[in-house]
C-alpha cells in the first residue's frame, strides 16, 4: 500500500522559513513524481510544486517561484518542500501527492493517485 506522510508544518511569522518533508513508502519510489499542493479555508487546492522521480525536472506555480524548492533524498524516499519569505497568504494545509510517471505541469491534482494526510502552516503576520 502506498503512503505518504508529510510533516514540518507550524506557526511562523511573515518572512520565515519552513521545510516540508514527504516521506513515502510502500511503492517504487522512482517512477512517481511527487507533487506538492495546498488548501486554504475557503480556496480551492492549488498545486505548488512537483518532482519528477524519473529525471529530476521540477514545476513551481508562478505564486511560489523564487521561493519554494523541492527536492528529493532517494535513500530516505523522502520530498522536501522548502519554503523562504513566508507570508500570510502562504497559510494552509499543505499536501504531497504521487502520480505514476511524470508531473502534471498544469499544477491540477485531479491526476495523483495518492495523497498524505496534510501538514498545516500558519504565517502570522
Amino acid at each position: 500500500e502506498v503512503q505518504l506522510v508529510e510533516s514540518g508544518g507550524g506557526l511562523v511569522q511573515a518572512g520565515g522559513s519552513l521545510r516540508l518533508s514527504c516521506a513515502a513508502s510502500g511503492y517504487s519510489f522512482d517512477n512517481y513524481a511527487i507533487g506538492w499542493f495546498r488548501q486554504a479555508p475557503g480556496k480551492e487546492r492549488e498545486g505548488v510544486s512537483c518532482i519528477s522521480r524519473r529525471d529530476g525536472s521540477t514545476y513551481y506555480a508562478d505564486s511560489v517561484k523564487g521561493r519554494f524548492t523541492i527536492s528529493s533524498d532517494n535513500a530516505k524516499k523522502t520530498v522536501y518542500l522548502q519554503i523562504n519569505s513566508l507570508k500570510p497568504d502562504d497559510t494552509a494545509v499543505y499536501y504531497c501527492a504521487a502520480l505514476f510517471g511524470p508531473c502534471d505541469y498544469s499544477g491540477s491534482s485531479h491526476r495523483y493517485d495518492y495523497w498524505g494526510q496534510g501538514t498545516q502552516v500558519t504565517v502570522s503576520s
